[in-house]
C-alpha cells in the first residue's frame, strides 16, 4: 500500500471544516505533521479468529443462501479497512458472494454489491489489483479495502452466499476506529451495484441516478463484448443537482479510465484496468476509476452515465460505423459519499443472475476421468489441490502431448465455453480445440478495430506456485446437444518449467441469451427504476429502500411469479422487525417454487429467535425436494436457537442427508439448540465417525457435541478419534473440554 496517510488525507478532506473541533477522521491535506500527531480515537479490529486460543481453524464457512455477519460496531466510529480471502470452487463464486453494510441500524444496506466487483474486479474473475483505494494480491485471491465507512451509532457487515456451493473458507478483518463524536459534516460511504445486459436502446448505461447531498468518488465498470470490434468510444457523463447540461463530459471509455487508444490491463493509484480481453465476441472487461483527486460533490440529485458507443460491422465484416449504439453487456459499482442513508435504489439482481452471461453449468470433469482419452501422457485426479479443489491432471510427456475431455450439452443452442485452469511450475503451454476446430483466441489485447482479432490462443500455465485456477475463455458456439470434446494439446513451455502438464479443474458452459430478448428484459428493468428521497440519518424507522414491511406484506399477496422470491427476500431483510410477516414467510415455505421456499427459509433465518413458531414448517422442510431449501431450514432453524428444541428429531434425520452442505447447518442448528439436543449426541458421534464425511461437516458435528455439553459424553470416544484428524484437531479438543466441563482458552 503506497502512501497510504496521504490517501486518507485526500479521501476526506471536503468534508473538514475550518472551525476547531474534536480531531476529525482526517486531518487537512497540507498537514504533513498528522502521523506523528496524538490521536483521540482508539483502534480496534473483528476478524474471523477462532476464539479457541489452541486452534488455528480461523475461517468460516457459508452455506448456500447462508448470510454470515462479519462485524456488528457500536458508534460512532469509522471503518478503515477491509481484508478478505475466499476459497470456494464454485464459477464465479465473486459475483455470487454479496457485500452487503448497514449503517445506524438501517434495514437498506449503503453498500450493496458483488464481493469481486466490490474490491474492483467484474465478471466473478480473481485478478491482481493495485490501487490507492483497492489493493488485490496473490492472484487476486487477497482483498483489500481502504475506503473509510464513518458511521454514528452502528455499523453491520455482511456476506451471503447467493451461489449453489458452500464457501470452503472465508478468512476477513475489519479495521475500525472508535471515536467519541463525528462533525455533523461527515458523510457515509456507499457502493451499489446495478447491470443491463444490454444497455436500454436509445438511452446510455447509467452508473448511479440519485437524490440527496454528497460526492461521488469512484466507478468499477465491467463489460461483455456481445459483438466484435471496440466497444469504447462511450463518453462519461455527469448531470448534477438536475441540470439539463452535463457539468462533466468526456471524450471515450478509454478517457474515462485515463488511457488512450484503447484499454490494457494496467494498474495506478486512481485508475486501472484489471481485466481487457481484447475486442473479439464474447471478450471482457473491467476498469476502475477513483474519484478521490477529483470528486464530484452535488447538492440535490446526481445521474452518472456512460454512451454505449463504437465500432460495429456488417455480416461481410466490413466496417458499418466508427460510432453506433452497441448492445453490449454491461454492470458497475458506484462509489460515494452522502449526507444520510440512501433508501432510494432499486434491488439488484440475484445470486447467477449477476453472472457475465446470467446462467453457468459448471462441469467436474475429473468426474468422468474414465471417458478421458490421452496421447503422449496420463491422466489422474488430484484431490483437495486448494480447498476443496479436484483436478483432473495431465502428465503431458512434451510437446504434441494431448488429453481430450468429453462434456455433455443439455440442449441445442449458443454457448460460451471455458475452463479453468490451474497454474504450476511444472505445468506446459497449450492450445485448445472443441471438436477438432481450434477455439478463439480470449485473452490477447489489441486496439485496432479495423483488424481481425488474432489465432488462437496458446495458453501459458506456468507459475512460480500452484494456482487453482484461471479462467480461460475458448469463444461462443453454435452446439447441439449431446456429447462433444474439448482437447488441450501441449505446444511446449516456459523456459522455467520443470514439466509439460497440465490441470483442468471444470468446464464451463455459459449459454448466450438472445440478444432481442434481453434487450427487452432490460427495457422493463430500467424502465421500472425510480429514484426516491433518502432519509436522514437521524430519522428511525423500519424501512426496506424506503418501504415498510406493510408495504411487502400487501404486495405479496397479489405479486406474480417472478415478483415472488424478491419480495419474500425483502421481508427478510427486516430482521427481528419482520416477526410480523413470519406467518407468510411460514405460508411461503410451501409454495410450489422452489425459488420462494429458498427466500422464505433465508428470510426466517434473518428473523432469528422470533421466528420460532415458524419452527414445525422449518422441520418439515428438511425434507424438501431442493437442497438449497434444506440448508436454509436448518440455517434458520439454528438462529432460533433453543426455542426450535421441538425440530432435533428432523434435524437428526438431516444428519443423513446426502447433500454435505445440508448436514453441516444440521449439526450447527443442533449445536445451536443446546442441552435440549441431547437426544442428538449418538447420531452425531456416529457422523463424526463416518468415513469419507468432508472436513467441514466433522467440524460442524463436534462444535455441535461441545455445545451440547456435559450430556454428550457417551461421544468423548468419537471425538478422541477425531483428534487424529489433522484439520478436526482444534474443534474436537474444544467440544472435549465442553463435554468435560473445563474452561475453553480464548484470547478474548
Amino acid at each position: 500500500m503506497r502512501r497510504i496517510p496521504t490517501v486518507f488525507l485526500v479521501l476526506l478532506s471536503a468534508m473538514m471544516a475550518a472551525k476547531a473541533r474534536p480531531q476529525a477522521l482526517l486531518a487537512a491535506p497540507d498537514d504533513s505533521l498528522d502521523l506523528p500527531r496524538l490521536k483521540d480515537y482508539s483502534a480496534w479490529r473483528v476478524s474471523s479468529n477462532n476464539r479457541f486460543a489452541f486452534s488455528n481453524d480461523d475461517s468460516k464457512r457459508i452455506m448456500p443462501g447462508q448470510t454470515l455477519v462479519m462485524a456488528d460496531l457500536a458508534g460512532p466510529g469509522a471503518v478503515t479497512h477491509i481484508w478478505v480471502t475466499v476459497a470456494d470452487n464454485e464459477f464465479g463464486w465473486p459475483r455470487l458472494l454479496r457485500l452487503r453494510v448497514y449503517y445506524d441500524g438501517r434495514k437498506t444496506p449503503s453498500v450493496d454489491a458483488p464481493l469481486g466487483d466490490f474490491f474492483g474486479v467484474g465478471h466473478g474473475y480473481e485478478r491482481d489489483l493495485n490501487s490507492a483505494m483497492v489493493r488485490d494480491s496473490s492472484f487476486g485471491r487477497a482483498r483489500n479495502s481502504y475506503w473509510q465507512m464513518p458511521f454514528r451509532k452502528s455499523c453491520r457487515i455482511t456476506v451471503t452466499n447467493e451461489g449453489n456451493r458452500f464457501v470452503t473458507s472465508f478468512y476477513y478483518h475489519v479495521d475500525y476506529r472508535k471515536y467519541a463524536s463525528l462533525p455533523a459534516d461527515i458523510a457515509y460511504f456507499h457502493a451499489y451495484y446495478r447491470q443491463e445486459r444490454p444497455p436500454q436502446h436509445g438511452r446510455n448505461y447509467r452508473f448511479l441516478d440519485i437524490q440527496g447531498t454528497g460526492h461521488y468518488v469512484g466507478t468499477v465498470m465491467s463489460v461483455v463484448q456481445t459483438a466484435l470490434g471496440w466497444f469504447g468510444e462511450g463518453d462519461d457523463l455527469f448531470y448534477v443537482d438536475g441540470e439539463k447540461k452535463t457539468r462533466i463530459d468526456g471524450t471515450g471509455t478509454e478517457d474515462y479510465f485515463n488511457d488512450a487508444w484503447g484499454l490494457r490491463v494496467s494498474d495506478g493509484a486512481w485508475t486501472g484496468i484489471p481485466v481487457a480481453e481484447g475486442e473479439g465476441v464474447g471478450a471482457r472487461l473491467t476498469g476502475y476509476r477513483w474519484h478521490v483527486p477529483d470528486p464530484v460533490p452535488f447538492t440535490k440529485s446526481l445521474r452518472v452515465e456512460i454512451e454505449h458507443y463504437g465500432w460495429t460491422y456488417n455480416a461481410d465484416g466490413s466496417v458499418r460505423s466508427g460510432f453506433e449504439e452497441r448492445p453490449d453487456f454491461f454492470s458497475s459499482v458506484a462509489f460515494w459519499y452522502q449526507r444520510g442513508v440512501n433508501e432510494g435504489l432499486p434491488e439488484p439482481p440475484y445470486g447467477a443472475a449477476r453472472l457475465p452471461l446470467g446462467n453457468a453449468t459448471q462441469i467436474e470433469v475429473e468426474n468422468s476421468i474414465g471417458d478421458v482419452t490421452t496421447e503422449k501422457g496420463q491422466a489422474s485426479v488430484q484431490k483437495e489441490v486448494f480447498w476443496s479443489k479436484d483436478l483432473l491432471f495431465f502428465e503431458g510427456q512434451g510437446a504434441g502431448a494431448r488429453i481430450d475431455v468429453p462434456f455433455d450439452v443439455p440442449e441445442d443452442g449458443r454457448y460460451e465455453v471455458l475452463a479453468e485452469i490451474a497454474e504450476a511450475p511444472d505445468y506446459g503451454d497449450y492450445v485448445a480445440t472443441l471438436d477438432g476446430k481450434l477455439t478463439n483466441s480470449s485473452t490477447q489485447t489489441w486496439a485496432q478495430s479495423d483488424v481481425p482479432p488474432p489465432g488462437t490462443e496458446i495458453i501459458h500455465n506456468y507459475a512460480d506456485e500452484v494456482y487453482v485456477a484461471v479462467d480461460r475463455r475458448f469463444g461462443w458456439f453454435d452446439l447441439a446437444k449431446g456429447r462433444h470434446r474439448l482437447a488441450f494439446v501441449c505446444v511446449g513451455k516456459d523456459a522455467r518449467s520443470s514439466g509439460y502438464n497440465l490441470g483442468i479443474d471444470n468446464v464451463v458452459l455459459e449459454k448466450v441469451p438472445s440478444i432481442t430478448q434481453a434487450a427487452e428484459t432490460a427495457a422493463l428493468e430500467a424502465g421500472s427504476e425510480t429514484t426516491v428521497p433518502i432519509r436522514d440519518s437521524g430519522d428511525g424507522g423500519a424501512v426496506y429502500r424506503g418501504k415498510p414491511l406493510s408495504f411487502y406484506c400487501a404486495k405479496l399477496k397479489g405479486a406474480t411469479a417472478n415478483e415472488r422470491p424478491e419480495i419474500v427476500r425483502a421481508l427478510g431483510s427486516f430482521g427481528a422487525d419482520g416477526t410480523p410477516a413470519v406467518l407468510e414467510l411460514t405460508a411461503a415455505l410451501a409454495d410450489s417454487d422452489a425459488e420462494v421456499r429458498e427466500a422464505a427459509a433465508w428470510s426466517l433465518s434473518q428473523i432469528e429467535p422470533k421466528a420460532a413458531r415458524a419452527t414445525p414448517r422449518l422441520a418439515e422442510s428438511l425434507s424438501d425436494p431442493n437442497p438449497r431449501v434444506r440448508s436454509l431450514a436448518a440455517v434458520a432453524l439454528g438462529a432460533i436457537g433453543p426455542q426450535a428444541a421441538t425440530s432435533v428429531a428432523a434435524l437428526m434425520g438431516a444428519l443423513n442427508d446426502p447433500v454435505d452442505y445440508v448436514r453441516a447447518p444440521a449439526a450447527d442448528a443442533l449445536g445451536s439448540i443446546g442441552p435440549a439436543a441431547r437426544a442428538a449426541v449418538h447420531p452425531l458421534a456416529d457422523r463424526l465417525l463416518t468415513k469419507g464425511e468432508p472436513v467441514f461437516v466433522l467440524r460442524s458435528v463436534s462444535a455441535a457435541l461441545g455445545d451440547i455439553g456435559p450430556d454428550a459424553k457417551d461421544a468423548l470416544p468419537a471425538l478422541q478419534e477425531a483428534l487424529k484428524m489433522l484439520r478436526v484437531t482444534y474443534t474436537a479438543q474444544e467440544a472435549i473440554l465442553k463435554i468435560e466441563g473445563k474452561p475453553v482458552p480464548t484470547w478474548r
